[in-house]
């Protein structure tokens, strides 16, 4: 029995899991059990370039977490499905798949989402095909972005309406403004860094340097980034300024590096916030 049966799904695409899929989440929480719905290998499908996430594989439980007090203190569960099996699937073939294998009640997505095999079906659809199937069909309105970056992103991109996406929380890092990160989000960007052991840091009394290879998700564009934190394994963070040059990011700390405190045995994840 899926693990579904019963709830709410969220439908969207979650690569920045961003405040306009937070309020999917939000929406589904208030009617049932909250999941977002998410497909694993469009990339290979579609054979697009491979690109780093925009929040780390091993992170997003931790910010599905920190919206639970926006969700009646539920902590909304992601439910992966491989998009091959669904790709080829017509709207109401994949409705159906939503209610008879994934027992859900009711479904949440955006009044822009599309579905289907070549997003044939649109939410007016999607409304009437969980009718049909006796699910509830929640339509929600876009999250807005009001920031001044709004035109720029949304010239390069037809889908764009002005709301908040993914697309922009990628244009706002590769330009390096992390306050306008911090707004798409609803929270300060981590970049996660990993290593099997301590050797692939190289530290000193006051820094700590890794390469980029060690990076799990994207960061932001080469610079200085003042009022940053680390912390190691999610815990007790310490101030830090990062910078981030063509192959390295750099940790500088007015206090003694605390990574020289680590022990030989890894693997060690370190999570980098920066500031705003």
């Amino acid at each position: 029995m899926a693990a579904t049966v019963g709830g709410i799904v969220a439908l969207g695409k979650f690569d920045a899991l961003h405040i306009g899929h937070r309020e999917l989440a939000i929406q589904a929480s208030r009617v049932g059990a909250p999941f977002l719905l998410s497909f694993v290998g469009m990339a290979e499908v579609f054979g697009w370039e491979p690109r780093a996430p925009i929040v780390a594989s091993c992170d997003r439980k931790r910010v599905l977490s920190s919206w639970a007090p926006f969700c009646g203190n539920v902590t909304p569960v992601e439910f992966p499905i491989e998009f091959s099996t669904v790709r080829h699937l017509t709207p109401r073939q994949f409705v159906e798949k939503l209610y008879k294998e994934l027992g859900v009640r009711g479904v949440v997505a955006g009044e822009n989402y599309r579905f289907g095999y070549k997003a044939a079906g649109d939410s007016s659809e999607l409304v009437r095909l969980c009718e049909e199937f006796g699910m509830g069909a929640y339509i929600i309105k876009p999250v807005m972005d009001k920031n001044r970056y709004s035109r720029k992103t949304a010239s390069s991109n037809s889908k764009e309406r002005g709301q908040v996406s993914s697309t922009r929380v990628r244009y706002a890092l590769s330009v390096g403004d992390m306050n306008y990160v911090s707004e798409l989000l609803g929270r300060q960007h981590r970049l996660i860094l990993t290593a099997k052991d301590k050797e692939a840091f190289t530290s000193s009394k006051h820094r700590v340097s890794a390469p980029k290879s060690c990076m799990l998700n994207l960061p932001p564009k080469e610079g200085l980034y003042e009022n940053s934190s680390l912390l190691i394994d999610d815990e007790n963070p310490v101030s830090c300024r990062v910078v981030i040059d063509a192959t390295h990011i750099h940790l500088e700390f007015d206090e003694v590096d605390p990574c020289m405190h680590l022990t030989s045995r890894g693997p060690w994840k370190l999570g980098v916030e920066f500031g705003i």
